[in-house]
């Protein structure tokens, strides 16, 4: 027995290296511009209004009145943001840390985006400028052209030290044929709420410099900003170290899918921080499923403590799960309510904190809300000179799926279905699988002797799906690639969404080859 536990224990050892070797900042931040670019050239979802917002515009300063830019104070409060391909800045909504905001006596200033999530902005001389799309606010000594791209959390949790948690989005920033030193600061946009200051916070980034993670002191914070005096530049992101349950300011993301029977209406609702990281990992998973979703504009803006939420609707839907927990932890994949109605709107969405009953959302959702504008918009001509079609097929304006898809029966003919695949990519999709594992034996063809045999002689249920994922890669040999796994799985009602997404990435990789 506790030969069995050990080698358990090893078993997930195993798959947490696997998970997060051989990534370095590089590589990290090169995949990033690589998801970005392929995401600006292919057809994407509603969900992403990508001709929205700062595309391809130049730089422009506005004018800086007592340390607030813009035309109304309200504008200086950007919030990093990104929601929807629109580059369009969260403000701070929370009454009680508007209190202990300070200004940043700067210049708001307008990047150009160069894609999704990648940005350039010319730093005219000596003094402060606030990015209004992300809340980044550089200092510079002189003349700079500062490059930077909001990465995901997900490509270095392996790096945060145990007692700490990530406290607002994580950069990559560069300085273009420049000395990093001309930039002598960097303040970065958290998601805490200062609103009790009598609680012991502390803040620190977490700087990710040659493949190593540091974490450094910060200077000075605000309720909105934590301020970093630069050393090098690499990915950096605020973090806090704090024991219990921190306070945050945080989203709730509703999108709606599109097809099927118009008089059914399925909604997806994510809880998030307000964090332009997070907030991208949700739209990059909405892109990647395959039905297309559109993203439902109503107030995103709340606060979370971690904790479990129930989400309650009036009339009544069918809402799965009942309950969510939000949580810091990092996680590839965000849960999510799926809150499905068999009428017409308007719906009202309320979402509740279980342990103190109270309400920290709620929106109504009305049938103008459902409508897909992004059909009646033709595509513009992108800097290339190259003219996306006005008539988008499903195919061109659905979700990414894998590359060999297509609407009818999920794969295109005629395209390689690639290698089998490896028992690393089998341990990985193990690792996702549930108390459903043995429904899973069943639809690849695993008879339920198989499943006894490998119990009587295997304590670990991890080892367990694995062995079984083997089992059916040795039945199967030439025909065991992702392909012929999702195909045998497609029917499979209970099978997790983690499940989909490896499968479908392991698929797109493969067609990228």
């Amino acid at each position: 027995m506790v030969l069995n536990l050990f080698l358990c224990n090893l078993f997930i050892t195993w798959y947490y290296l696997i998970e997060n070797t051989g990534t370095s900042t590089e590589d990290s931040s090169e995949e990033e511009d690589e998801e970005e670019e392929e995401e600006e050239n292919s057809a994407e979802c509603g969900a992403e209004d990508d001709e929205r917002g700062a595309d391809s515009k130049d730089v422009k300063p506005e004018e800086s009145k007592n340390g607030i830019s813009g035309s109304e104070g309200a504008e200086a409060e950007p919030q990093a943001s990104a929601v929807n391909g629109r580059d369009e800045p969260f403000k701070l909504c929370c009454e009680k840390c508007k209190a202990v905001r300070q200004t940043h006596g700067t210049e708001l200033v307008r990047p150009q985006r160069m894609s999704k999530g990648r940005f350039q902005l010319q730093l005219e001389g000596e003094g402060t400028y606030e990015c209004s799309v992300t809340g980044l606010v550089f200092e510079a000594s002189e003349r700079v052209l500062v490059r930077y791209s909001v990465l995901s959390w997900s490509k270095f949790s392996s790096f945060l030290p145990s007692s700490w948690k990530f406290a607002g989005p994580i950069f990559n920033v560069e300085t273009v044929n420049k000395d990093a030193s001309v930039l002598t600061s960097i303040q970065f946009p958290h998601s805490i709420c200062l609103a009790h200051p009598e609680e012991d916070l502390t803040f620190n980034v977490l700087h990710i410099k040659d493949n190593r993670p540091l974490v450094e002191p910060t200077s000075d914070h605000t309720g909105s900003h934590v301020k970093w005096n630069v050393t090098s530049l690499s990915p950096v992101g605020p973090i806090i170290q704090k024991t219990g349950s921190v306070e945050h300011h945080g989203v709730v993301l509703v999108y709606k899918q599109l097809g099927g029977d118009t008089n059914n209406y399925s909604f997806h609702v994510y809880l998030a921080t307000n964090s332009a990281s997070d907030i991208k990992d949700i739209s990059k998973q909405v892109r990647g499923y395959k039905n297309r979703y559109i993203k439902i504009d109503k107030p995103p803006t709340c606060k979370l403590e971690e904790g479990t939420y129930r989400l309650v609707s009036q009339p009544e839907g069918d809402i799965k799960p009942e309950e969510l927990k939000f949580t810091l932890a990092v996680t590839k994949m965000k849960g999510y309510f799926e809150a499905f109605f068999e009428e017409r709107p308007p719906f009202q969405l309320s979402l509740i904190e279980i342990n103190t009953d109270e309400t920290v959302w709620s929106a109504t959702i009305r049938e103008g809300d459902c409508v897909d504008s992004s059909e009646k918009k033709p595509r513009k001509r992108t800097d290339s000179g190259r003219q996306r079609s006005s008539s988008h097929s499903e195919e061109e304006i659905g979700c990414k799926r894998p590359k060999f898809h297509d609407v009818s029966d999920g794969v295109k003919s005629g395209k390689t279905q690639g290698q089998d695949l490896s028992e690393k990519q089998l341990l990985q999709i193990a690792h996702h699988l549930g108390k459903e594992w043995k429904q899973v034996a069943i639809f690849v063809g695993i008879e339920t002797k198989c499943l006894d045999d490998i119990q009587a002689v295997e304590n670990c249920v991890h080892m367990q799906k694995l062995k079984m994922l083997v089992e059916w890669k040795k039945r199967h040999s030439g025909k065991a690639t992702a392909y012929h796994l999702w195909n045998s799985l497609k029917d499979l009602d209970f099978l997790p969404n983690e499940v989909h997404q490896k499968l479908e990435g392991m698929m797109n990789d493969q067609a990228a080859k």
